[in-house]
């Protein structure tokens, strides 16, 4: 009687597994810690944590900018993508607007929908798992105001192309806000697949989001950040949560940024391992630091693996699997073999 009767209808957000002694592949984290700078950039904030953070986080807006070869104004953070994601949400739609998003794919989509009391619109991936623009701007309709796009597709770890994406923004109003999710950007190496920063300075109607859970490990102090319409931005501001990314935060973020080159190198180990172990187990091509297993028997794999020593994340479509080194790779493959050989 004290809350919203529609909050019932809201699925609950499920994070990764959790047990002591297992390794944990279900979460998407990265093994590698923050680098020493970032670590001892955080320790220092830490200890003014007394005082509050900026709350525009001016340094790390003026270090981002110029990272996307954009003004300041192009650019706003978050506590993580996850929660731009939802203040995009805030910020357009609300009782009897319409949130367009694949599905399956980022799991908090529609919970955001539900949350501003907008309608979510789940529009099926093709059957090779990747985002159906064709299908999505079919979907759309007087009500849409907003359309998530996930790339590469959480949890399929597909990607849309260029072509693709263009031909989408044609056949959708100008009107519609389009959300372009690169949460999994750093571990992209195909070309032909649209990238944020070269898209929103030809359509003001497109925000990209990315973030520093992944490739850059601060997946736990919370940052992220979206960019491009300077209107858009300002908007996602208005509904932020006032000292929403902490001094610890911003800190790790400028310090990791500073040293970008040297951490995205991490990332080609990743790259290798998910090719290596897509090939063992016989799966398509990631560009994400997972890979998907379509099977309807998700639930029964994952507990078999369990069993074995390994968590990873399982959908009612298929496992999704963190790939991290090489070392990690070995105890995998190694618990695969022993569950389903």
């Amino acid at each position: 009687m004290y809350v919203r009767e529609d909050l019932s209808d809201i699925p609950s957000y499920v994070p990764g597994k959790q047990l002591k002694d297992a390794l944990k592949l279900s979460s998407n984290e990265v093994h590698s810690p923050p680098l020493p700078a970032a670590v001892e950039a955080m320790a220092l904030a830490a200890a003014g944590v007394n005082r509050y953070p900026d709350p525009s986080a001016q340094a790390l807006i003026r270090a981002l900018a110029e990272h996307l070869d954009l003004s300041p104004a192009h650019v706003t953070v978050g506590a993580g993508s996850s929660a731009l994601c939802q203040q995009l949400v805030q910020a357009t739609a609300g009782t009897g607007d319409e949130v367009v998003f694949p599905w399956r794919s980022f799991e908090a989509y529609p919970i955001y929908a539900h949350v501003t009391g907008a309608t979510p619109v789940a529009v099926p991936l093709t059957d090779d798992g990747r985002n159906d623009l064709v299908a999505m701007a079919q979907a759309v309709t007087e009500r849409t105001k907003l359309i998530f796009v996930c790339n590469p597709n959480n949890p399929t770890g597909t990607t849309i192309t260029e072509k693709e994406f263009e031909a989408f923004l044609a056949a959708i109003p100008k009107t519609i806000l389009v959300a372009l999710d690169e949460a999994y950007f750093e571990y992209v190496r195909t070309t032909d697949t649209p990238i944020a920063t070269e898209i929103v300075g030809r359509h003001p109607n497109v925000i990209g989001l990315r973030t520093f859970s992944k490739a850059y490990g601060l997946a736990g102090v919370r940052v992220g950040y979206a960019f491009g319409n300077p209107t858009v931005i300002e908007a996602l501001n208005k509904v932020a949560l006032p000292f929403a990314v902490s001094s610890v935060a911003q800190a790790g973020a400028l310090a990791s940024l500073d040293a970008c080159d040297e951490l995205l190198s991490r990332t080609e180990e990743v790259v290798e391992q998910r090719t290596r172990v897509a090939k063992k187990l016989g799966l398509a091509a990631s560009e994400s630091n997972f890979v998907w297993v379509p099977t309807p028997k998700a639930q029964l794999m994952a507990a078999e693996l369990m069993k074995h020593g390994v968590i990873v994340r399982a959908f009612p479509e298929g496992l999704r699997i963190t790939v991290t080194n090489e070392a990690e790779s070995d105890v995998l493959l190694s618990a695969w073999q022993k569950a389903f050989s």
